[in-house]
């Protein structure tokens, strides 16, 4: 039997998908829409990925389509830079984001540079996916957030969403663009769930969200970081603190408008991100807001980001290296006694 349609339209925009199933739905629509996508990487065919993020795309398009590779990094990225310039539009999936090291002369020599010495001639519109973040004891070669590096490269746009519909939306977006897109995913984030709208949900890159209104303080966060924002912002209420969190969702194109109005608000910031802290993201934005609101803060910026060491294998160890809803309360509790 059939269900009425405003029972339909109910059920659609009350289901509930995982962060890393939102984006195999975002894969899905984009490849039966458009033959010219294309799927290649370790293990993305028949094994459906090793996190299960690519599972029934090559039952549903193929081996033309859903191509596995050998273990080969820099073959992989640099064929399609090539495929990307005769006309096909890759998502290309580089198993960690540590890996990204073995794919940085044709990332940013070939890739980022191919429009702008071509004088506009070729592009190259496609997709790295990589998974980043700490957790899972896999030590120090699997564990680490390098979008710092790919942010400091003209030519490249550079997405990292914290929440399942923006992942959706964001990776439609990615996969329309005619840029080199590095599209980078938390793994810590795979199995977090939420509402995520059916059909054309397209998210537009360079676009931040406010994810909680507050008036005393601004968190700037970055993917898995978000979370650890909104969960020190409750326990920032408990001390009467008032907290406003933005979720940046891509570092370029940045969202300056949003950050700006947010912090000329509430006069006070903190940088949050899960990578590393010396010569990071949290240090262009901090920059950026003390260049445009110096007049308007009551109190310096301070961030909050990884320590610089690599990341240890230890179960004991690992949690250390991650920014915590306790130390994000004590920055900003320290921060906002200042402004008295």
């Amino acid at each position: 039997m059939s269900m009425p349609p405003d029972a339909t339209t109910k059920a659609q925009s009350e289901r509930i998908l995982t962060f890393k199933d939102a984006i195999l739905e975002a894969i899905q629509e984009e490849m039966a829409k458009d033959e010219q996508i294309f799927l290649i990487g370790e293990d993305v065919g028949a094994a459906g990925g090793v996190f299960k993020q690519t599972e029934g795309l090559f039952e549903a398009f193929g081996a033309d389509r859903v191509i596995d590779t050998p273990i080969s990094e820099s073959a992989i990225f640099g064929l399609t830079v090539g495929a990307a310039m005769a006309g096909s539009r890759p998502i290309v999936e580089i198993m960690f984001g540590d890996f990204l090291t073995l794919v940085m002369d044709q990332l940013v020599n070939q890739a980022a540079k191919v429009h702008y010495m071509s004088a506009g001639g070729f592009t190259v519109p496609l997709v790295l996916r990589t998974g980043i973040g700490v957790g899972g004891s896999l030590g120090p070669q699997h564990s680490q957030s390098l979008h710092s590096w790919l942010a400091h490269i003209p030519g490249l746009k550079v997405v990292m969403p914290s929440s399942a519909a923006d992942a959706k939306g964001l990776f439609k977006a990615a996969v329309r663009d005619n840029n080199p897109v590095v599209f980078m995913e938390d793994r810590m984030t795979y199995n977090l769930k939420e509402h995520v709208p059916s059909g054309e949900h397209v998210v537009p890159l360079g676009s931040a969200a406010v994810k909680r209104r507050g008036v005393d303080v601004t968190i700037i966060a970055v993917s898995r970081s978000v979370h650890t924002a909104l969960k020190a912002a409750e326990e920032l209420q408990k001390r009467s603190i008032s907290t406003e969190v933005i979720d940046i969702r891509t570092l370029v194109p940045l969202d300056v408008d949003t950050i700006v109005s947010s912090v000329a608000k509430t006069h006070c910031a903190l940088v949050l991100d899960g990578g590393y802290q010396s010569f990071g993201i949290t240090g262009e934005i901090a920059a950026t807001i003390g260049e445009l609101l110096f007049d308007y803060l009551d109190a310096p910026i301070k961030r909050l980001a990884a320590p610089d060491v690599p990341i240890s294998f230890s179960r004991s160890l690992e949690p250390a290296l991650v920014p915590s809803v306790d130390q994000v309360v004590a920055k900003v509790s320290e921060m906002y006694s200042e402004t008295d």
